[in-house]
């Protein structure tokens, strides 16, 4: 009979699609990775891997295989939650995937609430993208994820905890700098600058002010900070979250900013969480604590 270990194994080489890397991710040796799939192939009657020198290839029929094996893995994965709701809540260890465009604005707000109210709690962080993070989501590699809305996320719930506007940031010695809104409209000559393909920040951004690509100026920058930077050296404006403003206007005083005046909120903030995950009774009381400490922060 085929074990989770071997099951575990073969879901790691076709992640990976190397037996050395995924072994390591494993913790094992090639060889002992090697021996393990070759004796689940036996034990099945039929080949999962097309292995030679240079590369490893997946069958046919070994994706069905797999398919089947991410379930299997899936449930194992519920059944060792649904033991620990029986526990304290939120004493076990938990992975949360957060986007850039939140972590390290939300993190300083909730971390030291979650070690004073929840200390047995052994977070792990995971920074990602939208996309990834769902992902990881619905496989089950990660327990729960925290992104912003409106976002596509197809067979997952959804628990939000937060709604914010955008904030337009310009230099102080811009025309605009002393106005208190501005409408998406004014924006057209105001040399915007948005992060990279691939953030959902972005998009969020282009849907709330109905831009297009010809309004914004493109620039290769994966961080709000480097887009912050720009905008200190003159090279144009940009617009971010209201949970960013505290963070990076501290260190700015050569910055403004100006409330964006399009019908909000402009974005939410929500933890993710697919429907067969045992621990909702967790994500609720981060849902809860999240709200609380954003509400006294910001109001």
């Amino acid at each position: 009979m085929i074990s989770l270990k071997q099951l575990h194994y073969a879901l790691a080489v076709e992640k990976t699609l190397h037996f050395k890397r995924a072994a390591d991710a494993c913790f094992v040796s090639p060889s002992t990775l090697s021996n393990a799939l070759t004796e689940m192939e036996k034990q099945l009657g039929l080949q999962i891997f097309e292995r030679d020198n240079k590369k490893v290839l997946v069958t046919e029929l070994g994706r069905q295989v797999l398919e089947k094996a991410k379930t299997i893995m899936l449930q194992v994965d519920n059944i060792q939650h649904l033991a620990e709701t029986q526990q304290a809540p939120l004493s076990r260890p938990m992975s949360i995937g957060i986007i850039p465009t939140i972590a390290p604005y939300l993190l300083p707000v909730v971390l030291p609430a979650i070690n004073r109210e929840y200390p047995k709690l052994q977070l792990t962080i995971i920074e990602g993208q939208s996309e990834v993070l769902a992902g990881q989501v619905k496989r089950g590699e990660i327990d729960t994820a925290i992104l912003a809305l409106p976002y596509e996320l197809e067979g997952l719930l959804t628990f939000t905890f937060w709604q914010e506007d955008f904030y337009w940031i310009t230099h102080k010695d811009h025309s605009l700098a002393g106005r208190d809104k501005i409408s998406a409209g004014e924006l057209d000559q105001a040399q915007l600058m948005l992060l990279q393909d691939g953030h959902c920040l972005k998009d969020q951004i282009l849907d709330t002010c109905m831009i297009s690509g010809s309004s914004y100026h493109s620039v290769a920058a994966s961080s709000l900070e480097t887009l912050i930077q720009l905008v200190v050296g003159k090279m144009g404006t940009t617009l971010v979250p209201q949970m960013a403003l505290a963070t990076l206007m501290a260190v700015n005083k050569s910055l403004r900013s100006v409330h964006l005046s399009e019908p909000g909120p402009h974005r939410e903030l929500t933890m993710i969480m697919r429907p067969t995950y045992p621990g909702v009774k967790n994500i609720e009381l981060l849902k809860a604590l999240f709200n609380r400490q954003l509400s006294t922060q910001f109001g």
